[in-house]
């Protein structure tokens, strides 16, 4: 009887250690852009300078994931996640310091932002693939993926009022301070939770891409990799531009910037059904499939959507593509560290996070292109429509 409740204390403690590190790094992450309006006219440059810090954080975050298996094997998956977390915070920190008229600098800083970000979903997927039941295992990775959306609410509930009182740059030193609480909450976990290896072979870039070859050459990781690929793609692309879509077709910000919340709250409990049902079907591959098929026809109908069309039904939409087209995550990464070879689940998971992160650079600027070209947004729900049709034909191809 001590087994099975040693077992379901050790889960819980990983899944808690690991929700509330991937919550604090999604605040940061998210950070900049929920206070770009006030802190660009205090640095002399453009609101939309954001999607570049937000290119440049994603492209880090490729480097930090990709490396990220190699160190979770060398020092365990606890203490990388510490260090990111710190790598993080002094991302943020830094940009609280940045004086006027050198922004510059905060390419620097993206980047940094970035690498800490990146291994994040490496180190969870190990702790959680070694302490997670079985049959569990879809529904534990959703719940802990989960913490990206609700990171990026809190940041959207605090950090303005906190902009508004102190200032921008006592916001981000708030947030960059935070990250020391979280390291301590944290370390009592590390005995329990981490294997370590520091006698590995010395780091090399063969050992780093070693994780990627290994994705190459078998076949299921490689659909599960380039459908995560597609789904960031549309997840990021339909996230970026829904309110600039909704006002161009005659909505209020206010209005729109309430369609945007609709589709991200709905990502809440939508990663967590979708986990549960991968769980009782014994089947995440058929489950990602029927995701990407419910947001291809999300992606249509956006697509058609006009200024005469009800309100409601406008939101219900945004909700119900938020709830299948922001849902998958969970379930794509319970089944990359189940196909996993033993051993190797934060190898397989950062390495595949590298194309994830790859599909987020990616498909908002495929989007933004067509809509330059076309004149339009409509063009850019098309493309995620073909995008998520295209994910659903590549994972149901095969028996699951």
């Amino acid at each position: 009887m001590n087994g099975p409740a040693s077992g379901l204390r050790s889960s819980v403690v990983a899944l808690a250690a690991t929700m509330a590190i991937q919550i604090y790094t999604s605040v940061a992450a998210s950070a900049p852009a929920v206070l770009a309006p006030v802190l660009a006219p205090d640095l002399g440059i453009e609101p939309t300078w954001i999607g570049v810090f937000a290119g440049l954080l994603y492209a880090g975050a490729m480097l930090g994931s990709l490396a990220g298996g190699e160190f979770v094997a060398r020092y365990g998956a606890i203490r990388v996640s510490q260090v990111a977390v710190l790598i993080c915070a002094a991302g943020i920190g830094w940009m609280a310091v940045v004086p006027p008229d050198a922004a510059v600098m905060l390419v620097a800083s993206a980047i940094v932002m970035g690498i800490g970000y990146g291994p994040i979903t490496a180190a969870s997927s190990e702790v959680l693939a070694r302490t997670t039941r079985p049959d569990r295992m879809a529904l534990t990775f959703s719940i802990k993926q989960t913490g990206v959306p609700a990171g990026a609410a809190i940041a959207g509930a605090l950090l303005p009022a906190a902009a508004l009182a102190f200032g921008w740059r006592v916001a981000f030193g708030a947030v960059a301070a935070a990250a020391i609480a979280v390291v301590v909450a944290a370390q009592p976990t590390r005995n329990a939770l981490d294997l370590r290896n520091p006698d590995r072979k010395p780091f090399s870039l063969r050992a780093i891409m070693s994780p990627l070859r290994l994705i190459a050459r078998t076949p299921r990781l490689l659909e599960l990799s380039l459908s995560g690929f597609a789904f960031s793609s549309v997840q990021v692309s339909f996230m970026s531009f829904l309110v600039v879509y909704l006002t161009a077709l005659g909505w209020s910000l206010v209005a729109a910037g309430l369609a945007l919340t609709c589709a991200t709250v709905a990502a809440v409990p939508g990663r967590m059904i979708w986990g549960a049902l991968a769980d009782r079907s014994r089947s995440a591959t058929r489950v990602l499939a029927a995701i990407a098929a419910l947001a291809c026809l999300c992606g249509i109908a956006m697509a058609v959507a006009g200024p005469m069309w009800p309100v409601p039904a406008v939101l219900a939409l945004a909700a119900f593509y938020g709830f299948t087209a922001i849902g998958w995550n969970g379930v794509q990464l319970s089944e990359l560290a189940r196909r996993a070879p033993p051993g190797l689940a934060a190898s397989v998971t950062g390495a595949s996070g590298f194309i994830s992160f790859g599909g987020v650079m990616v498909g908002p600027i495929a989007f933004a292109a067509l809509g330059a070209a076309t004149g339009g947004y409509r063009t850019g729900f098309a493309m995620c429509a073909a995008v998520s049709a295209a994910t659903a034909a590549l994972l149901a191809r095969r028996p699951a």
